[in-house]
């Protein structure tokens, strides 16, 4: 913006330079003009005559002299006519061609008349002129007074041939007085000599003044054009480090909540873990002392057992003692009646045994009971492991669930991406239009200071005619008709063209204006004719563009066609164009799952969505296969049955395009 202010501020001043410098070379031109009519070269036969003796550019005598400010009228009233006199090197050389000049005044001056360096006083003329040569055969005797009383005081000292003259321009001697007030091209030669000098010098330093802003504003431009270079590297870099920066903040926040999930995550599992520990010490304990009651029952079992043993083997013995006894009853029936006592006894012994035995027996059952149900409490001790794996499921349902929650929330993040960049792209429009709205004001600026410029030009003209604007508009008669004004304008310019040429420069200025004109028309021939070219590719191109429209519009419409049904299980789907013009239509997907009349693409599910999007991509697949394509969860939002369907669809679509899958469907 620097640059461009100051590349500003050299145009106006180059403009200001520029219309300077015209205003410069008119008015020399001018002067020019009026000197060249003042010395006497509007004479055709002179003009001949000195073209004819190669003196066409020979100097005049005015031309040659430096007189003070002060007494330049009154050396015009002494030197007169002798001022348009022609410098030649020898007034002998010309001598013999004289009487060719058959009419006009032609005054000629010697110029090896050198000055003899001589000093004059300071009441004498030749004192205020500084001049190459000796002008003492045209000014010698000639005094200068102050003013007229001054002159007139000393008119009676005058010796023969001396005379005085003011700055006035009054000249006098002893008998004579002579005053001119000239208004014509004649007055003022030497004073608008002295302002061609100055003027001369002044349109030097004013070129040098332009090239130099030229320059200066070429280098502006040039710096302008690097700076904006500049700047859009800087600007696509710093595009670049902010998507870059919108990457590294993206993974950086999905790391981080990675981060916070796996320590979450790791929490919940050591305290998990520390309660699985904590049941499993308990089962363990529970397990140590059933395997106790366990040894204890076995132990008595076994001791039980032995006495089994013990008893059997006591029953045999009384059996062979029953049977010794009975030997000893048939042996002894003298003594029956003692024996038949000993034999009840032994009966009672008997029965008492064997009801003891039958107990041993019972006991023997219950302790066979409470080993099985010992077995089945062993056996039911690994079923809180069963539980912990059980409830170990549910969490990995849970963590599924949570995952799934993260994806939303990735895809909500996503949309706020989306939206980023859509808000980054309309700052980018904005941005666009505030530098189109900066260049309209700079052009509107450039178109001010043009107003300005030929504004300040007008009024130089008015200055120079010694009018005011006020002035004018208050002598304006309201009755003032601009087609009459008009009118006499061109009647004025008709009478100055009968004037003549006063411009001379103008013959120049046409000549460059000319051949600047051929230049710009032989410019405007080219871009002519390139602008025909570019159009005619332009529509060669939209013709192109829609037929390469049509047919891809045509295929894919054909492809989503089919696919559609074949992901859905039926439905319908195609693709209709919102406009006319095939340059700048957009395109509506039109889908109709199974089953449904929906309207609008909200009604439809995340998973119909995502269906719909899989069949439009698969169909420009279809059209034009890539190298591989990544499918990143796709199948997340879709059913059991749906990802069947879409699996298959994947597994056909393989023969062509290469995927890489990411999925956490075990279906999938």
């Amino acid at each position: 913006n620097q640059q461009r202010e100051r590349n500003n501020q050299i145009s106006a001043q180059l403009d200001q330079a520029r219309a300077n410098l015209q205003s410069s070379r008119g008015r020399l031109a001018s002067l020019e003009a009026l000197q060249q009519a003042a010395l006497g070269g509007q004479e055709q036969e002179v003009a001949q005559w000195l073209e004819q003796s190669d003196l066409q550019q020979a100097s005049r005598l005015a031309q040659s002299l430096t007189v003070e400010p002060r007494w330049q009228r009154a050396v015009e009233i002494v030197l007169g006519f002798h001022l348009q006199a022609v410098c030649v090197d020898s007034l002998d050389k010309h001598q013999a061609g004289l009487d060719e000049l058959g009419k006009g005044a032609l005054s000629l001056w010697d110029a090896q008349a050198t000055s003899n360096g001589q000093s004059w006083s300071s009441d004498q003329l030749l004192s205020k002129i500084d001049a190459p040569w000796n002008l003492e055969s045209l000014l010698a005797g000639i005094k200068v007074a102050d003013s007229l009383p001054a002159a007139l005081s000393l008119r009676s000292r005058l010796a023969a041939g001396e005379s005085v003259v003011t700055p006035d321009g009054v000249w006098l001697g002893r008998d004579w007085l002579r005053i001119a007030r000239e208004s014509d091209e004649q007055a003022g030669v030497l004073a608008r000599e002295e302002e061609l000098r100055e003027l001369k010098q002044s349109l030097e330093s004013q070129e040098l003044k332009v090239a130099e802003l030229v320059e200066l504003l070429e280098q502006g431009r040039d710096a302008l054009r690097q700076a904006e270079q500049t700047r859009e590297q800087w600007q696509g870099q710093f595009n670049q480090l902010n998507r870059a920066l919108s990457d590294i903040s993206a993974s950086l926040s999905g790391k981080r909540t990675r981060a916070e999930h796996l320590r979450q995550r790791r929490e919940q599992l050591q305290q998990e873990q520390s309660e699985i520990g904590e049941q499993v010490r308990n089962d363990q304990n529970l397990m140590a002392e059933t395997r106790e009651r366990l040894h204890a029952a076995l132990e008595a079992i076994e001791t039980l057992g032995e006495r089994r043993e013990a008893l059997v083997g006591r029953r045999d013995q009384l059996r062979e003692q029953v049977n010794s006894a009975r030997d000893r009853l048939s042996k002894q029936r003298a003594s029956s009646h003692q024996v038949a006592l000993q034999v009840e006894s032994m009966r009672t012994a008997q029965g008492s045994l064997v009801q003891n035995l039958e107990r041993a027996r019972s006991q023997l059952g219950q302790m066979a009971q409470r080993r099985d149900e010992l077995s089945h409490t062993l056996a039911n001790s690994e079923l809180p492991l069963q539980q912990q794996q059980e409830a170990l499921s549910l969490k990995l349902n849970e963590r599924a669930l949570a995952e799934k929650d993260l994806m939303e929330v990735r895809r909500e993040l996503e949309a706020l991406d989306n939206q980023l960049r859509q808000l980054e792209q309309q700052r980018h429009k904005a941005e666009q239009l505030v530098q189109e709205r900066r260049d309209q004001l700079n052009q509107a600026r450039l178109q001010s200071q043009e107003i300005s410029v030929r504004r300040q030009t007008l009024q130089e003209q008015l200055d120079e005619g010694g009018l005011k604007a006020e002035e004018l508009f208050e002598q304006m008669s309201e009755e003032a008709n601009e087609t009459e004004w008009h009118r006499r304008e061109e009647t004025l310019g008709q009478r100055i063209q009968r004037l003549g040429p006063i411009n001379l420069a103008a013959i120049d200025e046409f000549k460059e204006q000319s051949e600047r004109l051929e230049y710009l028309d032989e410019q405007y021939a080219d871009i002519t004719s390139s602008l025909e070219t570019l159009e005619n590719a332009i529509r060669k191109i939209d013709r192109e563009t829609r037929t390469r429209f049509k047919e891809t519009f045509d295929k894919v419409n054909a492809g989503i066609k089919d696919l559609f049904p074949r992901l859905f299980g039926g439905g319908h789907a195609y693709l209709e164009l919102t406009g006319e013009d095939l340059l700048d239509t957009g395109v509506t997907v039109m889908a109709r799952p199974p089953g449904k009349r929906n309207s609008s693409i909200h009604l439809l599910s995340g998973g119909e969505k995502a269906l719909t999007a899989v069949a439009m991509v698969f169909s420009i697949f279809q059209l034009n296969p890539a190298p591989f394509c990544m499918l990143d969860e796709v199948d997340a939002p879709l059913d059991d049955a749906n990802v069947g369907r879409f699996c298959e669809m994947v597994k056909a679509m393989s023969d062509q395009v290469q995927f890489i899958f990411i999925t956490h469907n075990k279906i999938t």
